[in-house]
């Protein structure tokens, strides 16, 4: 059988890193196996699931070279087969009408199959037995078991549970008297009765559970006295995203669901509305959560989350893409740098963590400069002139960008090349108090200063040459007065070497700055 992955994302804005890293991992997967990576727009939401969004969603898939199979999808698209779907379970006794709104509408729940079989999806566990509280009565409705559960203090909790998750079920008061059974009755209240009982204390029955092996987490079970009868046609008319999903996924012959680990839960409803649809369920792979150091859930309150964010910054798209293939999964062995190619023959769902993904901002950064490191030099100049416009047309530009490419990590970093060009860069405070107010260095970077003005053979060897001869001059340990000249020259602690930055800012701006600073910091203390 061929292998059949789709992305199914609902566009309402930017893109998160969450989103896109699903994209990922269902296209690694689909690409090792030889299978389609199919797109689907879940565009439900006609009023955030915009044009607009969409195209941001598909620039973005573009971009990071994520190409589908097919046509696009669009569950829009689909709503009148939803719609009949859900006719058709409530002929078949799947689904009911609930309570009309205001309007008179009723919206439709799909009720949890009664009487499904031990089998792929649901199970015998055995008796159990729940702690009732007494004073709260049990309501016996089609809709479902309305009861107060007991807390730990011994309050009232009140809780819903699907007939499908107590068909025989059997309530007694404190003194083990039987007051109600299910079983001899059921049929009555699917039909429409309902009944109300006081003084249970203890609701027991069969447990049953809707199971499944997850091929990230293992095997998952929810009880089925842990779930209630769903809704999956809102009271005016639009399908749930539940009935969509599912409906959808048996259309497009989806074989694997790799999605985040939030739609757990859901995974044990759709398994069921695949059985009353009498469709094998596909297999599930839920991936690990992206958090922030905290371990929270990672948001646009730790930084960049979206996929814009991050290529406006200057991120390269192959570096992203590699990024966020290794968070939650791993090739087998240590690297960390890998080609599209090296990531799909490696790519394996059972290397998928089930444990939260961290996401590491330097870890990102030091990866994106490896991959700018190995741009040839011409395209990292052209893209470098992208963000640094006002100085493109500079006759130093090609060598300043030259000169920095190696140590550049995210492309935004180019605007910080201002003290090439400008004099009028921004300084790094602390530093420069600390290094240009101590009289020695004062001393040793105005002789330094002289010297230079009168130095016609401006060339790196011989900067460096009188800038050792300085030093030794004043009696400085080699290399001391390093930094003050460098911050007196650029405003920055650290860069590229000291010499070839001297020579292509320029004798005269060099001198002239390290005036400006020496003025700048007399009498500072």
């Amino acid at each position: 059988m061929s292998i059949r992955v789709r992305f199914a994302p609902s566009p309402t804005g930017q893109v998160h890193i969450g989103n896109i890293r699903t994209a990922i991992f269902n296209y690694l997967f689909a690409r090792h196996v030889g299978g389609e990576f199919l797109l689907r727009i879940e565009d439900t939401d006609l009023e955030r699931s915009t044009r607009e969004a969409i195209d941001k969603l598909l620039e973005c898939m573009d971009w990071l070279k994520l190409d589908y199979d097919g046509e696009i999808f669009y569950q829009s698209a689909q709503a009148d087969k939803h719609r009949a779907a859900a006719a058709a379970l409530i002929d078949s006794g799947d689904a009911y009408y609930g309570a009309a709104d205001e309007s008179g509408k009723r919206p439709v729940f799909f009720r949890l199959p009664l009487n499904l079989p031990d089998g792929r999806t649901v199970r015998t566990v055995g008796p159990a037995e729940l702690a009732l509280h007494a004073e709260t009565p049990v309501e016996i409705t089609p809709g479902g078991i309305h009861y107060g559960a007991l807390s730990a203090k011994g309050k009232p909790m009140p809780t819903v549970s699907a007939l499908a998750g107590m068909r025989d079920l059997v309530l007694r008061d404190a003194a083990g008297r039987v007051l109600f059974e299910l079983a001899p009755v059921l049929s009555r209240v699917l039909a429409g009765e309902s009944f109300r009982i006081t003084g249970a204390a203890v609701a027991a029955f069969t447990r049953r559970e809707v199971y499944y092996h997850d091929l990230v987490k293992g095997e998952l079970a929810k009880p089925l006295d842990g779930m209630k009868d769903q809704v999956i046609v809102r009271s005016d008319g639009s399908p749930v995203f539940h009935l969509a999903n599912v409906l959808d996924d048996i259309a497009q012959g989806v074989t694997h669901i790799i999605r985040g680990d939030d739609h757990v839960e859901n995974t044990y409803r759709h398994l069921l509305l695949f059985e009353v649809f009498h469709a094998i369920p596909p297999q599930y792979a839920h991936l690990p959560m992206i958090v922030n150091a905290a371990g929270k859930p990672y948001s646009k309150r730790d930084g960049d989350a979206f996929v814009g964010d991050f290529r406006s910054r200057g991120f390269l798209a192959p570096a992203l893409f590699n990024y966020l293939a290794l968070l939650g999964w791993s090739p087998g062995d240590d690297r960390e740098k890998l080609t599209l190619e090296e990531m799909v023959a490696a790519f394996q769902l059972d290397r998928v963590k089930s444990a939260p993904a961290q996401f590491d901002i330097r870890k990102l950064s030091n990866l994106n400069g490896l991959y700018i490191a190995e741009m040839p030099t011409d395209a990292f100049t052209a893209l470098a002139r992208e963000y640094a416009p006002e100085f493109a047309a500079q006759p130093a530009f090609d060598a300043v960008a030259a000169l920095m490419q190696n140590r550049t990590k995210v492309m935004d970093q180019v605007r910080d090349w201002r003290y090439f060009f400008a004099d009028d860069f921004s300084r790094d405070e602390k530093n420069s108090r600390k290094q240009l107010t101590r009289p020695e260095i004062r001393a040793a970077l105005a002789a330094f200063a002289e010297k230079l003005a009168g130095l016609s053979d401006w060339t790196e060897a011989a900067v460096m040459r009188l800038l050792e001869q300085t030093e030794a001059a004043a009696g400085l340990e080699h290399g001391k007065l390093f930094q003050p000249v460098r911050l007196a020259a650029t405003g920055v602690a650290g860069g590229a070497e000291l010499d070839r930055t001297l020579c292509l800012i320029g004798r005269d701006a060099v001198v002239r700055r390290m005036e400006a600073a020496l003025a700048l910091y007399q009498g500072v203390e």
